[in-house]
């Protein structure tokens, strides 16, 4: 109360520092009379002189003004669009490194150019996200003419590029590219053997557009670099075939909240009946008893031309958000799998990590971010917390003037649909165009059929037609005109009114129910009312709609029951807005849980990935990283003497077989002491003649390798160790993650435990790394001058092999892209056999020791 009385005296937050930004804007207008008469080539002058300027120490906000003013004259020029005092004020928000909210149809798109513009200067690059390939092309080609006219240079990554394109585009002042491709380049950059072939070159300033969409509702989506890992299909079919037999309540149960499947008692007994097994929780059996959970899951949680469509014979994910096919994602943990023997397509085989990262961490890189769209207000806490960015509501240039109506609720849903269809013949009867908004695919169908049988002409645009998006929704703002579309509708398109339409009213709006998020509601909503249209709106909802079934209140069905209520009779009341927002609130807050449980184990993972990513440059720019490989011999020689004398005082007391091992292991040495020798020794002196005995071996190492030779070697051998040991690393993880959950019923927080065991897992891949990469230095003996070059050739070509296949890999959650099984060039080492590196030792006790 005391709060809304202050906001009406001084007015919002959020309204004071509109106040301080149209200043700004003050001043940048007064200086529009002087950018006037430049010509074309003064015009683009001013960028060199922008840069001169800071390079002699002056601020990028000492430079807004003029900046802003250059770029908004540039775009008269070439464009014939100029900035509206509102677009200028988002452009303040974006350089600040803010969220800049502004209505559709208000030019997102002319806003980012002017911030965009004065970040370039600094020469660092700025990248600008886009969610799709279709606007970052548009985009760069369209908003690029401004660039390019005033003298900086442009790029764009799409998924066709190899890696010489992409360090070209990456290297343009300018860079457009989806979140996709700038993720999954940061990933497989981290995969390369030499800096050269590094595409990115850091992360300075990056404008996300629909940062609502690329920052909250894919944010639950991690980027995974992956390869298909050694397992059999036929199990899938297996589980499949006794699907049929399970019966919802009997056998499992559901949540429909979170899409998960347990199997009750009953359920467990007939799948070890069906499966002939004794015990399905059984160790051993933990493999079937992942496929029976998948499996259920695929039949009873997942929905065909809901959650995914079957195209060209393939399971393809539709985006429950945008309402767009994701090519080329596939679920993990064997979910698609078990949806590809659900539907009787081709069984790809699963995948195993190599790379991942979750679009939180990796944004979280950049030094400076912001975002712009329509709809962020509402995740204005969550934008806070997690990525520590403030969202500025922007005013629109002219007054919204759409009527929303409120919503009118049915019994059913079946008098849901007849009133929705009654609704579209009065309105198309009128002439006034209709944007039908559903939130899937079946639905969007099941109306088409209804409107085709009332002769009503109209386009269906959902994930089956996404070709034709850009085609329809220019469209869909003519006289009479009818559309039909999934949440996918209008994205980085405007509808724009017909003749004689603003006369009629306007596009109309007609949702046929609620999102579970207020935000995609509000989007449909604002593809009406652009720049002052007029426009309305209205949704549609039964009880039998899903968000109200889960999440909504009983009372509604008891109060229309006590009416007696009709089944086409609506009720429209304040209480029906109040219990559908309150639905809604308690989903936004589940969906919200999801990501901070997800951030939360991946900052864990996050801290791993960066110890290791800058071990990994570290050696990429150090021409010599001996330095590091001293230091690993002496941490290991430190760890054979803690571990071989501990609590033991007298030399005597030691175990010497096990020294002996040890050294013999580590370092293929043989300790040739007498024992007179061996029992003269006390801790220090063990340590310090263990240490003269390893140095003296490794300096033979050199002069027999050539020291240049070794210099090379150390690199080579210790990135190879660190790239396949830190891929098995990630498979623990993911093993770690997969069970951890169960803790939970031993009365033991999960997070911790997951943060106690993956320390552990890291300290034993450092030592692992350690251990594999003096292990090989210690035993590699060069037969030839060529065989540094030679060993070199082949590792660059698997390498380029390995990034050949991250390349086709795009995905969520283990994601692969016509991917193809990697062979092996060479037999498998039996682990009895003797060892290649040529020491003698079974490859057990030597180079295989911890493999």
């Amino acid at each position: 109360m005391v709060g809304r009385i202050l906001a009406k005296m001084f007015g919002s937050k959020n309204d004071r520092m509109i106040k301080q930004y149209r200043r700004i804007v003050k001043t940048i207008n007064e200086l529009e009379a002087t950018v006037e008469p430049l010509t074309d080539t003064e015009l683009a002058a001013k960028t060199t002189e922008f840069k001169e300027r800071i390079s002699q120490g002056e601020t990028l906000e000492q430079l807004l003004p003029e900046a802003f003013a250059v770029v908004r004259e540039a775009a008269k020029r070439v464009l014939g669009e100029r900035h509206y005092d509102v677009q200028l004020i988002g452009g303040i928000v974006l350089h600040q490194g803010k969220i800049a909210e502004m209505k559709t149809g208000e030019g997102k798109t002319l806003t980012s150019t002017a911030p965009v513009y004065l970040n370039a200067l600094l020469g660092k690059g700025v990248h600008v996200v886009t969610v799709n390939d279709y606007l970052a092309r548009r985009d760069v080609q369209w908003m690029g003419e401004v660039y390019r006219f005033l003298g900086l240079t442009t790029g764009c990554i799409f998924h066709e590029m190899n890696d010489e394109q992409r360090r070209e585009a990456y290297g343009a002042d300018i860079t457009y590219g989806t979140n996709n491709e700038f993720g999954f380049d940061y990933l497989r950059d981290n995969m390369k053997f030499t800096l050269q072939d590094y595409c990115q070159r850091g992360f300075a300033y990056a404008i996300v557009d629909e940062v609502d969409s690329i920052l909250i509702d894919e944010a639950r989506t991690p980027l995974i670099i992956s390869g298909p890992a050694d397992a059999t299909t036929d199990l899938y079919l297996k589980v499949d075939r006794i699907m049929r037999h399970f019966k919802a309540e009997a056998h499992y149960t559901k949540e429909e909240k979170s899409k998960q499947i347990m199997l009750t008692d009953d359920g467990v007994a007939l799948a070890e009946e069906l499966l002939e097994i004794d015990n399905l929780y059984d160790p051993r059996n933990i493999n079937h008893l992942h496929h029976v959970n998948q499996a259920l899951k695929a039949h009873f949680a997942f929905q065909r031309d809901v959650d995914y469509i079957i195209k060209d014979g393939s399971v393809v994910i539709v985006d429950e958000f945008t309402g767009r096919t994701m090519e080329g994602r596939r679920y993990s943990d064997g979910l698609h799998q078990a949806l590809e023997a659900k539907e009787g397509v081709k069984i790809e085989r699963e995948n195993q990590t190599l790379a991942s990262i979750t679009f939180q961490n990796y944004f979280r890189m950049y030094k400076k971010l912001a975002g712009m769209t329509g709809t962020a207000d509402t995740e204005a806490p969550e934008f806070k917390k997690i990525y520590n960015l403030d969202v500025v509501v922007i005013p629109t240039h002219q007054k919204m003037i759409r009527i929303d109506y409120a919503d009118v609720i049915y019994k059913n849903q079946a008098a849901k649909y007849r009133n929705i269809v009654k609704e579209i013949k009065e309105v198309h009867a009128a002439g006034q165009p209709i944007l039908v908004g559903t939130i899937s695919i079946d639905v969007s169908e099941k109306i088409s059929k209804m409107l085709t049988k009332e002769g009503i002409p109209h386009d269906v645009l959902n994930a089956k037609q996404h070709e034709r998006e850009a085609e329809i929704i220019v469209q869909a703002g003519q006289k009479g005109r009818v559309t039909i579309a999934t949440n996918m509708a209008g994205r980085g398109t405007d509808i724009k009114l017909g003749e004689g339409v603003r006369e009629l009213g306007g596009l109309h709006i007609l949702g046929t129910s609620r999102h579970e998020s207020r935000r995609i509601d509000n989007q449909l909503r604002g593809r009406s009312g652009r720049q002052g249209d007029p426009g309305t709106s209205r949704f549609y909802l039964s009880l039998e709609d899903d968000l109200l079934r889960i999440f909504g209140s009983d009372r509604l069905r008891t109060i229309m029951d006590k009416l007696g209520m009709e089944d086409d009779e609506p009720i429209e009341h304040s209480m029906v807005s109040r219990a559908i927002e309150n639905a809604q609130r308690k989903v936004e807050g589940h969906n919200f849980d999801i990501r901070k449980h997800l951030l939360e184990y991946d900052d864990v993972m996050n801290k791993q990935r960066e110890v290791i990513y800058s071990q990994r440059l570290e050696v990429l720019e150090g021409e010599d990283v001996q330095p590091i490989i001293s230091d690993m011999l002496v941490d290991l020689e430190e760890q054979i003497v803690t571990d071989c004398t501990a609590g033991k005082t007298l030399a005597e007391e030691w175990d010497w077989p096990a020294i002996e091992e040890r050294v013999g292991q580590v370092f293929n040495l043989q300790l040739d002491w007498t024992p007179e020798e061996r029992e003269a020794l006390d801790r220090d002196s063990f340590a310090a003649k263990l240490h003269e005995m390893v140095t003296q071996a490794y300096a033979h190492q050199e002069s027999r390798n050539g020291t240049e030779q070794m210099r090379q070697l150390e690199r080579m051998v210790l990135l190879q160790m660190v790239d396949t040991l830190w891929k098995e690393h990630l498979l623990h993880m993911d093993h770690l993650k997969e069970g951890i959950g169960l803790r939970g019923y031993g009365q033991k927080n999960p997070l911790n435990e997951y943060k106690r065991e993956s320390y552990q897992l890291f300290r034993n891949l450092i030592d692992a790394v350690k251990l594999h990469t003096i292990g090989n230095l210690m035993r590699i003996q060069l037969v030839q001058d060529d065989e540094l070059a030679r060993l070199e050739e082949e590792r660059r070509q698997q390498r380029e092999r390995e990034l050949a296949e991250a390349k086709r890999s795009s995905g969520e959650d283990g994601v692969e892209k016509d991917r193809k099984p990697i062979q092996r060039a060479e037999e498998k080492v039996g682990r009895n056999a003797p060892c290649p590196c040529g020491s003698g030792k079974k490859y057990k006790r030597c180079c295989g020791q911890s493999s």
